[in-house]
């Protein structure tokens, strides 16, 4: 399986906005992590259709998680980005060619679909247990890197000290 780049780039968004006391532009966002503006954009639309992110209009305007992070998991995101669908579709390909076999006698899913569905299953479930807490505990361990970054974002565009 193979997720877009828009996943990573939405979910490093929603770990810098978890602590930002003003909205962020997705200009700002972009900026931060040197990616496309106009594709960022896209993602965070994606994400403020699905509920995770508000757009606050104006000349300080910008996007806002809509609830606290403990509230997010990297399943929301993933599914604002990519859908709800699971990534595998049976087309009962083996009721196609010389041996087919007749709809009638697949009365159980295929063995080859349980997989690929239980499979899915799992990775949903592991991404369901990750928060965007969870992931800003981990990036700030052992040293505080968001705070700078937070900074940075709510302050006006220069260049980050290296």
């Amino acid at each position: 399986m193979k997720l877009s780049g828009g996943i990573e780039w939405a979910v490093h968004c929603c770990v810098v906005l978890s602590g930002v006391d003003a909205p962020v532009p997705a200009a700002r966002l972009a900026e931060l992590h040197e990616v496309s503006g106009t594709y960022l954009a896209k993602q965070m639309q994606n994400l403020s259709r699905a509920g995770l992110v508000r757009s606050v209009q104006g000349k300080a305007g910008g996007y806002v998680l809509t609830r606290p992070p403990e509230q997010i998991t990297m399943l929301d995101v993933v599914e604002a980005i990519e859908g709800t669908e699971p990534s595998f579709v049976c087309t009962e390909i083996r009721q196609r060619g010389p041996f087919a076999v007749p709809p009638e006698k697949c009365t159980r899913t295929c063995p080859i679909a349980r997989a690929m569905y239980a499979a899915d299953d799992a990775w949903r479930a592991s991404l369901r247990e990750i928060t965007i807490a969870d992931l800003v505990a981990d990036v700030n361990s052992p040293t505080d890197v968001l705070s700078p970054v937070r900074a940075w974002l709510s302050g006006p565009a220069v260049e980050p000290a290296r």
